[in-house]
């Protein structure tokens, strides 16, 4: 399996790492590319019984930059996620940490 992003494909083993962990690769590209301090970015995965949770920590002056005018950065990027997660068969919640 593979995806595109950014004309840049990224190529998916079956069975070779977590299904969340493939939404979390997604997630920190799209944060990687939307900060200032890049090194900055850390992600934790939490994996529910039906469900994961990425948390994504960013410093303190790109929390502003994440989640965007009037959250619209942010509710793109759970987009993004949440579609991919349907197209793995399972659902996901990204949540910004300052």
């Amino acid at each position: 399996m593979s995806e595109t992003f950014d004309d840049e494909t990224v190529e998916f083993d079956e069975g070779e790492e977590l299904v969340s962990d493939r939404i979390a690769d997604l997630v920190e590209y799209l944060v990687v590319n939307i900060v200032d301090d890049a090194d900055g970015v850390s992600l934790e995965v939490i994996d529910g019984a039906s469900s994961s949770t990425i948390e994504v920590t960013v410093a303190e002056g790109d929390v502003a930059k994440v989640i965007g005018r009037h959250g619209r950065t942010i509710k793109a990027i759970r987009t993004l996620a949440r579609a991919l997660a349907a197209r793995l068969d399972t659902s996901v919640e990204v949540e910004v940490m300052g």
